[in-house]
C-alpha cells in the first residue's frame, strides 16, 4: 500500500451520523448585528434631517413666490425687534 491510497477509517464529509443534528454555520458576533444596526439609524436620522431642513426652505420659497405673483412688492420677511 501507497500514502496516496485513501484511509479506511476516514469518515465521508457529506453525510452525518443517522440521528445526528446538522451542524448549523457558527453565529456572527451581536456586536456586528449592532454596529449595522447603528450605522442604519445614524444614516436614517441624516436622511430625515436633510428632508426637513429641504422641506423648511421650499416652503418658505413658496411663500415669497406666492406673494411675489400676487403683485405686492413688500414680500420679505420682518423680523420683530428684540
Amino acid at each position: 500500500m501507497s500514502n496516496s491510497e485513501s484511509k479506511p477509517d476516514s469518515k465521508p464529509q457529506s453525510t452525518p451520523e443517522p440521528g445526528a443534528k446538522p451542524r448549523s454555520p457558527p453565529k456572527p458576533q451581536s456586536s456586528d448585528n449592532r454596529r449595522g444596526a447603528i450605522a442604519g439609524l445614524i444614516i436614517a436620522i441624516l436622511i430625515l434631517g436633510v428632508g426637513w431642513l429641504l422641506a423648511r426652505d421650499l416652503t418658505a420659497a413658496s411663500k415669497m413666490q406666492d406673494c411675489v405673483m400676487s403683485g405686492r412688492r413688500n414680500c420679505n420677511v420682518i423680523e420683530p425687534a428684540r
